[in-house]
């Protein structure tokens, strides 16, 4: 499941929602990421985020369907914000829920490398000099890269 949305969401409701009577899974992984105060040294006062809509939720569904095809997976969960959001309000939202642990682990963590290079949001920081475009970070790319090995076997 995908959306894509200015709304907050409440964590505990989106992953009970996701697991509601599927008492086959035995592992749910999930992470949350906040927008920092903090980036690059400089105070953030607010992040504005842009996206391509379709464009966007294409590319999310294409993850999200490699993730589904590499781990054996019940159910997964990505929540994307846009718009203007202040420093601890949640951005995002990625979830994976299968019948064992392991699997769930790395799908999340796939979901969330994934998405973090390649759907195609922009953020505009606000900092006291002004606002600054986030530029694309390398260690955001070798977090990616290093699913580049077989489905399912991260690379060492």
């Amino acid at each position: 499941m995908i959306r894509v949305q200015t709304e907050d969401f409440d964590l505990g409701a989106e992953l009970k929602a996701l697991t509601a009577g599927n008492h086959g899974i035995g592992g749910l992984c999930s992470f949350v990421g906040l927008v920092r105060d903090m980036a690059g040294g400089e105070a953030i006062g607010a992040m504005t985020l842009e996206h391509y809509p379709g464009m966007t939720e294409k590319e999310l569904a294409r993850i999200e369907a490699e993730a589904q095809a590499r781990w054996p997976l019940d159910a997964t969960l990505i929540i994307h914000r846009y718009g203007r959001l202040e420093p601890g309000d949640q951005i995002v939202l990625v979830a994976a829920a299968s019948a064992h642990r392991e699997a769930a682990f790395e799908a999340c963590h796939f979901l969330i490398d994934f998405l973090k290079t390649k759907a195609p949001f922009w953020k505009l920081e606000g900092t006291p000099g002004g606002g600054q475009w986030v530029d694309a970070r390398d260690s955001d790319d070798a977090a990616t890269a290093r699913w580049t090995q077989a489905p399912g076997k991260a690379a060492e």
